[in-house]
């Protein structure tokens, strides 16, 4: 111990150390001085402060967010703005849901209200310059509520000769507060904008609602599962071909009777389809108005999710028979 302190008394007090001592009270000095001249000059600084609504009755639902922000400069000393800044004199200015609430849904509260509520709070020295927004609002009803369904919105791409086979969302619909014209407006709900890409496997993604203004929505987030599924050319044999618009008494025989239908689908979608599946038509008033050897067919209906479908051929012999014959 002594020899620490036979150290520290040569350290401190040897000709060099004397100086070096010396320069940094005088800096620490000056450096007071500048910082207490600074903090006494006027200086303006931008706070955001909370504005949250109170006493909302049990009967009644706000739609809006319960806390928005107003954006106020205040012009005061350096040593004052300070306190605003992190004491806890501008945490939070609260407005009474009975003086704003207009009884059409809304409450409107001005800057100038929100400067006087802000001003109580104030040193008696301070100033506010500004204010942003020129007012605020809030929305409310006494239970009017709808359940809507919910759409995941951007862009969701995944690999090469993947696809997207099937979208699940948990919960698939949400129950929304808002005016009656509000609830009249919204038939679906919209996720925010999503943004993935080169995936094969299957994507969850945890994400919110988009934000209507005026709109509670109960919850406001969701799951969306995005099922993927390789893409592959196949063909399915023996679609028969059937005649339309064909008057009583008569038939159509086509040659060949069934054709071959090829399409580009998903792997597990391909497991499960059939012939009977699609459907591809002769029509019988194209035969009678533009007669030939050979009539048109078509495809006229395919599965869900079948992409690129054509026909292995688009003409075939054809013959009208009676069914008296």
């Amino acid at each position: 111990m002594n020899g620490i302190l036979q150290f520290l008394k040569k350290f401190l007090f040897s000709r060099a150390n004397k100086e070096f001592v010396v320069f940094m009270f005088f800096l620490a000095l000056s450096g007071i001085f500048w910082l207490q001249t600074t903090l006494n000059e006027v200086y303006e600084r931008e706070f955001a402060i909370p504005v949250s609504v109170t006493g909302i009755p049990k009967n009644a639902v706000l739609t809006s967010d319960e806390t928005d922000t107003v954006r106020m400069t205040i012009r005061d000393k350096g040593i004052t703005l300070l306190t605003y800044m992190y004491g806890d004199i501008l945490k939070k200015v609260n407005v009474s849901f009975k003086t704003y609430a207009k009884g059409n849904g809304t409450g409107v509260i001005s800057a100038a209200e929100l400067q006087k509520m802000v001003y109580q709070q104030l040193a008696s020295g301070s100033r506010i310059t500004s204010v942003k927004p020129e007012k605020l609002e809030f929305y409310y009803n006494y239970g009017a509520k709808k359940v809507v369904p919910v759409r995941w919105s951007g862009r969701v791409i995944p690999e090469e000769m993947f696809f997207i086979s099937r979208v699940a969302y948990q919960p698939d619909s949400i129950t929304i507060y808002a005016s009656h014209e509000k609830l009249d407006s919204i038939n679906v709900l919209y996720t925010e904008q999503l943004n993935y890409a080169n995936f094969r496997d299957t994507l969850r993604a945890k994400c919110e609602l988009a934000k209507i203004r005026g709109v509670k929505m109960i919850p406001d987030h969701v799951q969306v599962t995005f099922f993927t599924d390789v893409l592959t050319e196949e063909a399915i044999e023996g679609v028969p071909i059937k005649a339309i618009n064909m008057p009583v008494g008569k038939s159509l025989r086509t040659f060949p009777a069934k054709v071959t239908v090829s399409f580009v689908a998903g792997a597990s979608l391909y497991r499960n389809l059939s012939a009977n599946d699609f459907t591809v038509v002769a029509d019988y008033n194209e035969i009678i108005n533009h007669p030939a050897e050979k009539c048109h067919i078509y495809l006229k209906n395919v599965p869900r999710g079948i992409s690129r479908a054509r026909l292995s051929v688009s003409m075939v012999d054809y013959l009208i028979e009676s069914d008296s014959e």
